[in-house]
């Protein structure tokens, strides 16, 4: 308990961090915030009328501890391009997100669990020499080329999957479930999820195969031969069973990572998630939003390392127990 507990106060400090840092720097960074709102003919009073509606006019010390203040009620502000509250636009794109990061990150690590213990139990062999080189590749491939190939390839050539958005034009949207389950969706999921996890999977199939190599040294792998288990039966029940405490700890820690880091393809796939919306607010100086784009990007990381970290304790009684 006491250990959650530390935890726990750690991942406030740090939020409480994260939340400060990010308010300064969007306040020094240049540019006047409410320029694409102020017309030429607007008077004076008028302009004063506005910055005083978004909290403007007020010191900087004042406006922060009004920040945190709402932070602590979940009040995230309203967008200064929008309009509209910033908890809601975050939140209604936030699903789209996580639903492409887990997908990519099951698909990759499901191939490169079982392509990692292969290549370990192959080691050396013409198949290890062929598709090792492919990996490292793969995980050297900056993101946006990946996504640009399959595009080119399956959406502009052959014409087999949508390039871009969730749903296509003049679709109308059903309920939570039956959205995400619908095969309009799931065909707009497909590139961008399948170019997330070729530029994962290289993670898993590493980790995976070191620490497989590292298994089949072990003692118990050698006296599972000298009992007569067949190798197939060591490799699976004894080896990778062994090997795949690493690669759970790393999943959990793909998520928070991927969540931030979905930028760039979600821009590529003009795909409605977190990482477009905070391009949007960049572009747009709008620092509400972006403030609380990155903060629940924050959230999100910050809890996946901690949760990281607890399974860890929890799956490998060397390292410590949980209470």
């Amino acid at each position: 308990m006491r250990t959650i507990l530390v935890k726990l106060s750690q991942l406030l400090f740090v939020l409480w961090a994260v939340a400060t840092v990010l308010f300064f720097i969007f306040r020094l960074m240049p540019g006047d915030p409410l320029t694409a709102f102020i017309e030429p003919t607007f008077t004076q009073a008028e302009r004063d009328l506005l910055r005083q509606q978004f909290g403007l006019d007020q010191p900087l010390f004042q406006q922060y501890l009004l920040y945190l203040v709402n932070l602590l009620h979940l009040n995230l502000g309203k967008s200064f391009f929008y309009r509209e509250d910033v908890w809601k636009l975050v939140w209604d794109v936030f699903p789209n997100t996580i639903v492409l990061t887990l997908v990519a990150l099951v698909c990759a690590y499901a191939v490169g669990i079982v392509l990692g213990a292969a290549l370990a139990w192959k080691r050396n062999s013409l198949i290890e020499k062929l598709t090792l080189p492919l990996v490292l590749m793969l995980r050297a491939a900056p993101e946006f080329w990946l996504g640009m190939v399959l595009l080119a390839v399956f959406s502009f050539s052959l014409g087999w999957f949508p390039s871009g958005g969730t749903l296509e034009a003049g679709t109308e949207r059903g309920g939570f479930l039956s959205h995400m389950l619908s095969r309009d969706f799931l065909a707009h999921l497909f590139l961008p999820a399948m170019t997330l996890a070729l530029y994962l999977v290289g993670l898993p199939v590493l980790l995976m195969r070191s620490t497989m190599l590292d298994v089949l040294n072990e003692d118990f792998v050698t006296l599972a031969r000298m009992q007569g288990f067949s190798e197939t039966t060591i490799m699976l029940r004894h080896a990778a069973r062994n090997a795949l405490l690493p690669v759970a700890t790393a999943f959990t820690l793909g998520i928070g990572y991927s969540v931030g880091g979905n930028v760039v393809i979600e821009t590529v796939f003009s795909w409605p998630g977190l990482g477009r919306l905070l391009v949007r607010a960049v572009q747009a100086h709008d620092y509400p939003l972006a403030q609380g784009a990155f903060l629940l990007i924050a959230v999100v990381t910050v809890t996946m390392n901690g949760l990281a970290e607890l399974l860890y304790r929890l799956l490998d009684p060397r390292v410590g127990h949980v209470g």
